[in-house]
């Protein structure tokens, strides 16, 4: 009866001796591991720039539209998209078989009538000479018609030649002048002609870059329709501003954009803000001229960030940071000891980070966490 007792009590007995020396066992490695290595940075107040972020494009200083004055087919396109052209530049030329006809019609015109030029000089030289005779002739018969040397009959007869040679000089010298009013007209009319046909060379207004091309050989160019679209002047990023930051954000405020596409941060100001605010977005344009860069281009999306102040915040470097998911936390060392501190992270800014919540200016951070360092782990700070 008592072996039945002593055999249970003694097994129990071997269970927990046995229990003990493998907790000791599995305490005495941790008790043996050295204390891990670390750097530490006490989180801090600084002063971090109160900013302001809008977005907008980039377009371009100036857009030229270039369209035909005339209506014919496109012979020939000299430039593509994307080509920069300098003014004056040839762009175009238009089919202008009937604006050379015109042309040379006016000019036929013209000769015809400078030919006439020799004829109508004799005519008003004959009438002038006839003139002339006429009126010496009226001299002598007037002194001997005073004199009573010839009748009245012969009188009248030489006032009557002196009033028809007057009236031939004066027919002349019309004509002269109607001959010289038809050569101005028809120099008018070669000159529209010339201009006409200067209209099928579409020529380049200014220095750019050809950003739309909408014709090619055969195609017919009817006037007013847009043929070409060339850039030029630079560019600016134009940005929509909300109303309210109407006192801060002024002509002459400097930002720093970035632009989609271009891996550099460029500081511009703002050089122009359009005077009107738009009724439905409340808020108004302000443009910033960029620095001429490679890719460069009208339409990217950029964002301005404007200074407008300053505040006051507690930081830590970035390095401290541990993210899993939705969790953020740091590791604080603490008499010899890491503790894992859950934080809230605001902005980022230079490698540093906004602490919103869980540590307080002083806390000693851990920076360049050592690999599988854990929640009460010994740690040596050093410098």
């Amino acid at each position: 009866m008592i072996t039945r007792v002593l055999y249970p009590v003694l097994g129990a007995l071997i269970l927990l001796a046995g229990c003990d020396r493998a907790v000791r066992e599995a305490e005495a490695p941790v008790a043996s591991t050295p204390a891990a290595t670390v750097t530490t940075v006490a989180a801090s107040i600084e002063q971090w720039p109160l900013t302001y972020e809008a977005t907008g494009t980039v377009r371009a200083r100036s857009s030229t539209v270039i369209a035909a004055k005339w209506m014919g087919y496109v012979r020939e396109v000299k430039v593509q998209l994307g080509d920069r052209v300098n003014a004056g530049q040839m762009l175009a030329v238009l089919d202008a078989r009937d604006l050379d006809a015109a042309a040379n019609r006016a000019a036929a015109a013209r000769a015809e009538l400078k030919n006439a030029i020799p004829e109508v000089e004799s005519a008003l030289a004959a009438a002038q000479a006839h003139l002339d005779l006429a009126e010496s002739t009226h001299r002598r018969m007037r002194e001997l018609y005073e004199k009573r040397s010839i009748s009245d009959h012969e009188f009248d007869e030489a006032v009557a030649k002196l009033k028809a040679a007057q009236a031939d000089f004066a027919m002349a010298r019309a004509r002269r002048t109607q001959l010289d009013d038809k050569i101005a007209q028809s120099d008018q009319e070669v000159q529209t002609a010339q201009v006409n046909r200067g209209y099928a060379e579409i020529a380049s207004p200014a220095a750019g870059v050809i950003t739309v091309k909408s014709i090619e050989p055969g195609t017919l160019a009817a006037p007013g329709a847009p043929l070409f679209t060339i850039e030029s002047g630079g560019y600016r990023l134009e940005v929509s501003i909300e109303e309210s930051r109407t006192a801060s954000i002024r002509q002459g405020a400097s930002a720093v954009i970035n632009l989609d596409g271009i891996d550099r941060a460029i500081e511009a100001r703002v050089s122009e803000i359009v005077p009107s605010v738009d009724a439905a977005s409340r808020s108004y344009i302000a443009k910033l001229d960029l620095p001429a860069i490679a890719g460069l281009r009208s339409g990217l999306f950029g964002r301005a960030t404007f200074t407008t102040g300053g505040r006051s915040v507690l930081s830590i470097p970035e390095s401290a940071l541990i993210e899993r998911g939705q969790l953020q936390s740091v590791f604080v060392a603490d008499e010899g000891v890491a503790h894992t501190r859950l934080i809230t992270a605001g902005s980022r800014d230079h490698g540093r980070v906004e602490v919103l919540s869980g540590l307080v200016s002083g806390d000693a951070v851990i920076v360049a966490i050592p690999q599988n360092l854990a929640d009460g782990a010994k740690v040596e700070v050093r410098p």
